[in-house]
């Protein structure tokens, strides 16, 4: 019988089928942070519980972790030290490993899993956390788990599972000069909606897909959570496969053509039935722009605002727009550069060269916080933190930072930020403050232009050189 990747996935990880839409699922890796385990592992210590399998967890502290530019990082929020003590000391007890706030290789959970390795085709990764999803760009199904849940797993290994249908996003021909994968994606999520993809795991398929850099990849799963998605995945190809043994430094080399053979299997079969399909033709996607409170309340950088129900209405009396506006030309007075969506280092480089000679505006500030530790050491070798320095770039310590504001990397009231981060709710970036998802690119531009401007006119000119562009 003809099966998706999906279906192929489930099925060699189901210990137990329950019923007709439940399994027992067994979880390769379980990542976690601080935030998200603390009641669990609280959970596990009142029914007297052990971890059963400790060497396929992972912690982090990456959520309420601060970025300032220091060598040893505190922690002086009371209830956030209190989070990363609990970790650490829930961590020793039961033998798991944790990338605590000085650790080297600290970074956000998405970021730093894949870049240690830990992600592989065929897995099935589970974390408190929704952009989980991230992980499909492996071929590897990922997703968000409750706080119960994760109880359940550092108990068993295993999840109960409620299984999804299957879609397939098939994305063919070339992304135009100026558009990435966070354009793409934005593209998609404002055709489908925020609820587009809700109750599937989507397959992303085509050309297109296939050229897409493994950094690419992930950030395009990573917010297919925010089209309503339960995963997402890419089959892995030869880009995919070079990658993770690039990074898995522990898989034996008598043990590679095993493990290739495996994952050579790991695709959806030519005759399997998919519940839902759409088709994206990549010559048509612009630079995107959030305009709302929601990611799939977005418009390329050239179209206007055009709501059409009384949800955009509220999301315009937020943001402060007007049905009709251009977004283009719409001042900001913060930028922020990071994330598990854009924060690796493909994405720095993207920043770098688009403000390299140029200098941040007057009255905008702009910050740059890498997603690793080691994204940030290769940023340093390359060069490209001395760029984003001498452009006025605040140039911060990794963590998850303004993605979300659970440290003291906030925006104030009323200011206006060009983001790459995943989402762009009410108070996501501190209370009263407004969102505009963009590319590590377009949030560059507007860094040294000060307000919302199409990345393609800068590239167009003339590299500046530096010596004007600091006078």
């Amino acid at each position: 019988m003809a099966k998706t990747l999906y279906q192929k996935l489930v099925d060699s990880h189901t210990v137990a089928r329950l019923d007709v839409q439940n399994v027992l699922l067994y979880a390769d890796l379980h990542v976690m942070n601080e935030y998200t385990s603390p009641q669990a592992f609280a959970g596990l210590r009142e029914a007297g519980r052990a971890v059963a399998v400790p060497g396929q967890h992972m912690a982090v502290v990456d959520h309420i972790i601060p970025t300032h530019p220091v060598r040893v990082r505190v922690i002086e929020d009371a209830a956030s030290a209190l989070q990363a003590s609990n970790l650490a000391k829930n961590c020793a007890q039961h033998g798991i490993v944790l990338f605590d706030a000085n650790d080297a290789l600290q970074g956000i959970e998405h970021v730093v899993a894949p870049e240690l390795g830990m992600i592989r085709p065929g897995m099935v990764v589970l974390c408190g956390d929704s952009h989980t999803t991230t992980y499909g760009a492996f071929g590897a199904l990922g997703f968000g788990i409750g706080t119960s849940e994760v109880e359940h797993v550092l108990a068993t290994q295993t999840l109960v599972y409620r299984l999804a249908q299957d879609m397939r996003i098939r994305v063919d021909g070339q992304l135009p000069t100026g558009t990435t994968a966070k354009d793409l994606i934005l593209h998609i999520i404002s055709g489908i909606g925020a609820q587009g993809a809700r109750g599937y795991v989507v397959e992303f398929a085509g050309t297109a897909i296939q050229s897409l850099s493994m950094e690419a990849r992930m950030t395009l799963c990573n917010m297919a959570v925010e089209a309503g998605a339960r995963g997402a995945l890419i089959a892995p190809d030869a880009k995919a496969t070079r990658y993770v043994l690039e990074h898995a430094r522990d898989v034996a080399r008598t043990h590679v053509n095993a493990a290739l053979a495996d994952w050579r299997q790991l695709f959806s079969d030519a005759d399997a039935h998919f519940d839902a399909e759409y088709h994206v033709d990549a010559s048509e996607v612009a630079p995107y722009v959030t305009w709302g409170t929601s990611p799939d309340e977005a418009i390329p950088v050239t179209g206007t605002i055009a709501p059409a129900d009384t949800a955009s209405e509220r999301a315009l009396r937020y943001v402060g727009l007007e049905a009709g506006s251009a977004i283009e030309g719409l001042p900001v007075q913060r930028v922020f550069i990071g994330s598990c969506t854009n924060g690796r280092i493909e994405d720095l480089r993207e920043v770098a060269a688009v403000v390299r000679g140029r200098r941040v505006a007057a009255g905008v500030r702009a910050m740059v916080v890498p997603g690793s530790g080691a994204v940030r050491r290769q940023a340093e070798q390359e060069g490209i933190a001395e760029v984003l320095i001498a452009s006025g770039f605040e140039w911060r310590q990794p963590g998850c930072s303004m993605c979300l504001a659970m440290n003291d990397d906030a925006l104030a009231p009323g200011e206006r930020c060009a983001s790459t981060t995943n989402r762009n709710f009410e108070g996501r970036q501190g209370r009263g403050g407004i969102t505009h998802l963009m590319s590590p690119a377009m949030a560059a531009a507007a860094a040294v232009t000060g307000r919302i401007t199409d990345v393609r006119k800068l590239q167009a000119e003339p590299q500046p050189h530096p010596e004007t562009a600091h006078a």
